[in-house]
C-alpha cells in the first residue's frame, strides 16, 4: 500500500464517496473505523494487487477471509474503479471477470455473476456513475451503461443503455434519467410515470409475444 499510488488514491476517493453519498457516514473517519463496505473494498484492493503480481494463492486466501469477516465476496481478479460506494456491503458478490467503473454505487445484496459453467469473459461490465440497487442481480457478459440505474431487486440479463433505468424481473427499460449520475444523487425512487410506462409497455409486449427487456 505504501508503494502503490493507485491504491493510495483509491483509498482517499472511496472514503470521499462514503462521506458524500451515505447519510449514515458523518465523517471520513467513520468510513475508516466503522463501515465494513469500506473495509471490504480496501481489502479487495490489496488482494487485487497481489493477484496482479502473480501471488494468486495469497490473493484467494485474502478473498476467502474478506468473505468470512465482511460477508462480501469479490474475486481478486475483478477490476473495480475508484470513488466506489459499497453501501452496507452484506451479500455483495462480484465475479472474476467483472468490471466496475469509477464513481459507481452498489447497495447490499448485489450480484455481478455469470450464467453457467463457461470460462473466459463471463461477468457484467458496469459503466461509470451507475447506481445498482439493493438485491439486484446482473448476470453474464453484458454492459450496464454509463450513468444507468438498476432498481432494487431487478434481474438484468441484457445490456442496459447509458442513463437509463432498468426495473423488474426480468428487467425492462422503464425510462431515461435526465439528472446527473444516479450514483452521486443516490435517488432510488422511480417516478410514478416510470411505473406507468412499464405497465403499458408490459401489456403491449405480452400482446406481441415479446417478454425480453
Amino acid at each position: 500500500m505504501m508503494k502503490d499510488r493507485g491504491i493510495q488514491r483509491a483509498i482517499r476517493l472511496d472514503a470521499q464517496a462514503f462521506k458524500d453519498r451515505d447519510p449514515a457516514c458523518a465523517s471520513h473517519s467513520w468510513a475508516l473505523l466503522y463501515l465494513k463496505g469500506y473495509h471490504s473494498l480496501q481489502s479487495y484492493r490489496i488482494a487485487h494487487a497481489l493477484w496482479n503480481q502473480g501471488r494468486t494463492v495469497l490473493a484467494l486466501a485474502l478473498q476467502s477471509r474478506i468473505s468470512e469477516v465482511f460477508a462480501v465476496d469479490i474475486h481478486p481478479a475483478a477490476r473495480i474503479g475508484e470513488g466506489i460506494l459499497l453501501d452496507h456491503g452484506t451479500g455483495l458478490v462480484i465475479g472474476e471477470t467483472a468490471v466496475v467503473g469509477n464513481w459507481v454505487s452498489l447497495m447490499q445484496g448485489v450480484t455481478l455473476g455469470g450464467t453457467g459453467k463457461q470460462t473466459g469473459d463471463r461477468h457484467p461490465k458496469i459503466g461509470q456513475g451507475a447506481l445498482i440497487g439493493a438485491g439486484a442481480t446482473i448476470l453474464g457478459n453484458i454492459v450496464v451503461g454509463v450513468g444507468a440505474m438498476i432498481a432494487a431487486g431487478s434481474l438484468v440479463l441484457k445490456d442496459v443503455p447509458p442513463h437509463s433505468m432498468a426495473v423488474g424481473n426480468p428487467a425492462r427499460i422503464a425510462g431515461y434519467l435526465e439528472h446527473e449520475d444516479p450514483s452521486l444523487t443516490m435517488k432510488h425512487d422511480a417516478r410514478k410515470d416510470y411505473f406507468e410506462h412499464v405497465a403499458v409497455s408490459s401489456t403491449e409486449r405480452r400482446a406481441n409475444g415479446d417478454n425480453d427487456i
